[in-house]
Parts: C-alpha cells; structure tokens; sequence
C-alpha cells in the first residue's frame, strides 16, 4: 500500500510540473510579450502636407510694336512691312529671358511676314540702367528667314540660307549661332551650320517628267 501510493503521489508531482512548464512557454503577461503600442501612427486616413508651389514672378509685358516702331535701329523697310495680319494682331513673337544680366528680363523680338510666318528682323532689348528710358536696342538682324530664341541664357539666332531660285519653302541650308553678352555687348559663341539634302520633300529643279506616248 505505501509503495502504491508513493508512486502515485510522484506521478501526480510530476504532473503538475509539466503543466507549470507548459504555462510558462504559452502562457504569460500578455500585454508585457505583445511589446509596447506604436506611438508613431498617425490617425486613419491622415496625409502628409504637401508644400505650397511657389508663385512665378509677375511678367511686366512690353508693347513689342511700339518699341519697333519707335526704334531708330530698326529699317524702314522692316516698319513698312509690320501691318496687322487680322484685326490688331501683328506678326511678333515676343521673349523675355535673362541676356544681360541687368536684374530685369530682357526682351527678344522677331518681326515675322503675314503670309508664310518668315522672319525678316530680329531684335533684342534691354531695360534701361537708370529704369526711365525704358528699353535700349542692343542686338538688331534683319535677314530674310532669321529667328532668335532665348536658351539658359544665350541669344540662338538661326538663319536659313538660300540659294538663287530657292522656293520660301526649301533654303539650301541654316545657320545657328550662338551669342553671349560679353563687355557690354553679344559675341558670337557657337556656329553650327546645316546643308539640306533637296533630294528628300524638297525642290530639285529642272522639267517635270512626263510619261511617254502612248501610256
């Protein structure tokens, strides 16, 4: 009888000690295994701010007609020539872009023909040092076929080249060149020129082909 009971009596302290093992490997606190809550999360449905876009500057427009017209540097022939196309509108295109440095945008001006938008003047502005004279004339080209453009702070004047009987639409070539205001004045930088291959969607001259008798 007592060595029965013994035995069941070790059975059953050895019971209880793999039940206690087992409750410490699943068991536990609970909040304290979980480990602390976030503290970084925002509410549900909550962006980032996103950063006002700055505002551009205000563009003081020109009278790009007026300052050619008044302009002792420009042609007569190239005032002649500037007439409404429709109504009031001319044949300008206008630019403003930093050339000179002066702190306020210069203005380029291109005086196109009505008929088939071709350049025959190209001038270029600068405000005035002391800011009462308005704008002073510091680049003129008048040039059949010329148009400038502003890049990164360079004056590009492209101009097509035209041989004898070449049609408005098909020149024997272009120009482009590159000016920088150097000393006061624009220097040429950059040329690259291009010939065109007449073969291809131009003019090749000479009589039309005409099928023979009889086809």
């Amino acid at each position: 009888m007592w060595t029965v009971g013994s035995g069941a009596m070790a059975a059953g302290l050895a019971a209880l000690g793999l039940l206690a093992t087992a409750a410490c490997s699943t068991g536990g606190t609970g909040a304290r295994d979980a480990g602390p809550a976030p503290t970084d999360q925002g509410a549900p449905g909550m962006a980032a701010p996103v950063p006002a876009a700055s505002a551009s500057p205000t563009l003081k427009r020109v009278d790009a007609v007026r300052l050619i017209k008044d302009d002792p540097k420009v042609s007569d022939r190239v005032k002649a020539d500037l007439k409404p196309c429709a109504a009031d509108v001319y044949p300008v295109d206008t630019s403003y872009g930093n050339l000179t440095d002066t702190g306020a945008p210069d203005v380029v001006v291109n005086v196109l023909t009505c008929g088939d938008a071709v350049g025959i003047g190209t001038y270029v502005y600068r405000p005035s040092e002391d800011g009462e004279r308005g704008y002073e004339n510091v680049f003129t080209l008048e040039e059949p076929a010329v148009y400038s453009t502003i890049d990164r702070g360079d004056l590009i004047v492209t101009k097509q080249r035209y041989e004898r009987d070449d049609p408005v639409a098909y020149p024997s070539g272009e120009d482009v060149i590159t000016f920088r205001w150097t000393s006061d004045r624009f220097t040429q930088h950059d040329l690259v020129q291009t010939e065109y291959n007449k073969a291809v969607g131009g003019d090749l001259g000479g009589p039309v082909p005409t099928a023979p008798d009889g086809n």
